[in-house]
């Protein structure tokens, strides 16, 4: 069963919009949903994925020798497309055009000149000047400017035929740098498709190695005498100081557990509900056999219990710090403990204990630290009265199991709750669902 595919789009959905957590809820009622046995079905095997992946690189390579010999193409193009001494006709014809244009110019300014001499020419006759040598300058002015006025013709035409056989030869050397850039954006394109396969291969072999449903010792199983307890959580929290409360595991069962952990996740939203505000808090823990505190991890889990015996408990302290700009709003904290042993078999509470708090601007007054008693926890598909959850500190359960058990509430149901409650609760049960599935096949 692919359950963390559909955890994750559940946590999803939860995080960004807490109304569409009415749609999802029902995939839970079944351990395994359609989408899942769906995914099943469709999912490609490693060998399919070897395949894929050495066909993504086939591809790749093929991409780079064409893009390699189109480089040599581009390069030999521009080299017959140079304005200075390339041998393409578009090269040649630009040239010549660019030549024409220059020549032309010249004898306009020769042209230009020549109207010039023959102004002043005519202008220099004075009264002694005879009728016949006033007819000749005349003459010759006249001629001069027709020459002109063709010589600016020809010029203006000249300049319009090189500007079009450069502008053919610009569009003609974007050409080969466009074929080129084609043949690139091909190779971006197979390495892209080369890296998805060979990460889609990775991540089916890794996988396989740890064993999603823990193959090696089968599906943890439920175990009820695996404890935790509370101790010291006050009902409010201040902005700005730290609180220290204590968690009890206790293996009341007759087996003897190698590796124990305890999942603590901790969640909060400002007032509305809807702002995620976890970023300001800072969980540590300690133990006796890790007496330093240390900050606990982006998993959620403390390894630090070990191994208990039948009958035997542990403590682990924890503190729990927020930041002096954390928003006044609420918060929840989830706590459950799992158990790995060395053959393989796992378990662990089926159910995580909820506890709800209120979040107080900085300098408000802390709150009740009285220690409180957890609810029942239900078995897996228990149908009966669900634990409810307060304000005040007492903890509520969600099931692990496949279906998400139902969370009543009080008069002093607080806005989380109401608004982002559901939301965290869901998202913290998908995430610690899928995350107690990774541990114990890494254990």
């Amino acid at each position: 069963m692919k359950i963390r595919r559909v955890l994750a789009t559940a946590v999803a959905l939860a995080v960004t919009t807490p109304t569409a957590l009415l749609t999802v809820s029902p995939a839970y009622a079944d351990a395994k949903p359609t989408a899942q046995t769906q995914e099943k079905q469709s999912k490609p095997t490693i060998e399919e994925l070897k395949e894929a992946a050495a066909e993504a690189q086939k591809a790749y390579d093929k991409a780079v020798e064409a893009e390699a010999a189109g480089r040599v193409e581009v390069d030999k193009a521009l080299d017959d497309l140079s304005e200075v001494d390339g041998t393409h006709p578009l090269a040649v014809a630009s040239a010549a055009a660019r030549q024409a244009a220059k020549d032309a110019a010249a004898a306009k300014t020769a042209a230009d000149q020549a109207v010039t001499e023959a102004k002043a020419a005519l202008g220099v006759l004075d009264e002694t000047a005879t009728e016949e040598e006033r007819n000749a300058a005349e003459t010759a002015l006249s001629e001069a400017e027709a020459t002109a006025t063709t010589a600016a013709t020809t010029k203006t035409a000249a300049d319009a035929a090189a500007a079009e056989a450069r502008e053919k030869l610009d569009d003609a050397r974007v050409a080969a740098v466009r074929a080129y850039g084609v043949l690139q954006k091909a190779v971006e394109d197979a390495l892209a498709v080369k890296a998805a396969a060979d990460a889609a291969l990775a991540k089916a072999i890794k996988e396989a190695e740890e064993g999603e449903e823990g193959e090696e010792g089968g599906d943890c199983e439920p175990e009820l005498d695996l404890t935790s307890k509370v101790t010291g959580l006050p009902d409010k929290l201040v902005a700005g100081t730290s609180t220290d409360f204590s968690l009890r595991v206790t293996n009341g069962s007759d087996r003897h557990m190698d590796k124990v952990l305890t999942f603590v996740s901790i969640h909060a939203t400002d007032k509305s509900g809807l702002k995620d505000t976890e970023k300001f808090f800072r969980l540590q823990w300690s133990t006796k056999s890790a007496p330093k505190w240390q900050n606990a991890d982006a998993d959620d889990y403390i390894d630090g219990v070990g191994a208990l015996k039948p009958g035997a408990h542990a403590d682990v302290k924890l503190r729990l710090t927020l930041d002096k700009a954390t928003p006044a709003g609420n918060g929840v904290a989830f706590f459950a403990a799992d158990f790995f042993n060395e053959d393989g078999s796992c378990g662990g509470a089926p159910d995580l204990d909820m506890y709800e708090f209120d979040v107080k601007a900085a300098g408000s007054k802390p709150g009740k630290t009285e220690d409180v008693k957890p609810s029942t926890t239900p078995r897996p598909g228990n149908t009966g009265t669900t634990p409810q959850g307060s304000a005040s500190g007492t903890p509520a359960s969600t099931g692990t199991n496949g279906s998400l058990a139902a969370t009543g509430s009080s008069s002093a149901t607080t806005p989380i709750a109401l608004a982002g409650g559901a939301a965290v609760l869901l998202g913290a049960a998908a995430v610690f669902v899928a995350r107690r599935r990774k541990t114990g096949s890494d254990a």
